[in-house]
């Protein structure tokens, strides 16, 4: 259970141009392919950290979650249901 106090990091892991088009609320781009280079910039090792991308069958969440656990940020989540899932919830889309 999180704490009203600790830092959370929500990470859309896609392209920029998908980000762009819509991404969950309060979430930031970090895409995969870049992340080793951005994360130290943008996320410190205490942070809660949940990473996804598109949908279930979308596989950079779970490399994303693997590279940032291996870079030690241990408290890294892969939110698999993703972007799609939101959607299909209801939920709009921040742009």
């Amino acid at each position: 259970m999180m704490e009203n106090n600790e830092p959370l990091k929500l990470i859309e892991v896609l392209s920029r141009e998908n980000f762009s088009s819509g991404h969950l609320t309060g979430a930031i781009n970090l895409p995969v392919n870049e992340l080793e280079n951005l994360a130290p910039k943008h996320l410190s090792k205490t942070d809660t950290i949940i990473v996804y991308c598109a949908s279930y069958a979308c596989h950079a969440s779970t490399n994303a979650a693997e590279i940032l656990l291996d870079m030690g940020y241990k408290r890294t989540f892969d939110f698999k249901d993703s972007k799609k899932l939101w959607i299909d919830s209801g939920l709009e889309l921040e742009k």
